[in-house]
């Protein structure tokens, strides 16, 4: 398993302890497992079954606090409880329709780490779809009404994306 994102890993002091992590669009889980490793119930949310068969595997074998499921986030409706995660965590994914859902499952107090590419990313390869990248300041809007921490938007490692730490006022 790979490394979490140098942005998770740079706002960890802001963490909690304990309670319930959200991984969205968790691919092979780096996220979920660190999250889990660090002592918080984690759920683990992907469209590809062998990827969450992977993780599911990897949390037993470590006898980690998570659970990965297979959703397809973008089918509509709310696909998570209301004020519920402590911690929602979403790396290079973007489907601008779930921010409602994501800030609804925030618990009070709960924070949002997000980091994905902006626009300036399809000049240097992929992604390059528009509805995959952000618009410049775009994000910043997306998660508002939430209190903004952290945020940062250009070339980090090598990728230009915008990447934003929202607490939900509790």
């Amino acid at each position: 398993m790979s490394v979490p994102a140098a942005w998770l890993v740079e706002h960890a002091s802001l963490l909690p302890r304990e309670g319930q992590a959200l991984d969205v669009a968790s691919g092979g889980g780096r996220h979920a497992l660190w999250l889990a490793g660090r002592g918080l119930t984690t759920l683990a949310v992907d469209r590809n079954p062998e990827a969450v068969q992977a993780v599911n595997e990897e949390a037993r074998a470590r006898q980690l606090p998570l659970v990965a499921e297979v959703r397809d986030l973008e089918r509509g409706g709310n696909p998570f409880p209301r004020s519920t995660y402590d911690v929602i965590v979403v790396v290079h994914y973007l489907h601008r329709p779930l921010f409602p859902a994501l800030i609804d499952a925030l618990a009070p107090g709960g924070l949002l780490v997000y980091e994905t590419f902006t626009r300036a990313q399809a000049a240097r390869g992929k992604p390059t779809n528009p509805d995959f990248l952000l618009e410049s300041g775009e994000l910043l809007d997306l998660v508002r009404p939430l209190d903004i921490l952290a945020s940062r938007e250009g070339d980090y490692d090598g990728r230009m994306v915008a990447s934003v730490v929202a607490r939900r006022r509790p």
